[in-house]
């Protein structure tokens, strides 16, 4: 299984990084783990890379600092679509 430029390793450090600072932009640290950030932050780099790619940009490149953008951009956009759907407010605390 080639997972192209950024191997296994990268991935997870990138995906919760990502979703860590996602989940603080969106105020949801509170309920979500150590897991949670790195799932959210890997989906958030599919969507990020799909988002990106459409507007022309490149998506997730490597193990830069592009890469966790983008990540981070498509995890904000994951968190705001389950908040939608889940019909959850940001939390004032």
């Amino acid at each position: 299984m080639d997972m192209g430029q950024m191997g296994w390793l990268a991935w997870l450090i990138v995906g919760a990084v990502a979703g860590w600072l996602a989940s603080m932009v969106m105020k949801t640290d509170r309920q979500q783990g150590l897991l949670m950030d790195i799932v959210v932050g890997i989906v958030g780099a599919f969507i990020g890379g799909f988002l990106f790619n459409q507007f022309g940009a490149s998506g997730v490149t490597g193990f830069n600092i592009w890469s966790l953008f983008v990540a981070f951009t498509g995890a904000v956009v994951l968190l705001v679509a389950i908040r939608l759907l889940t019909g959850t407010r940001i939390s004032r605390n």
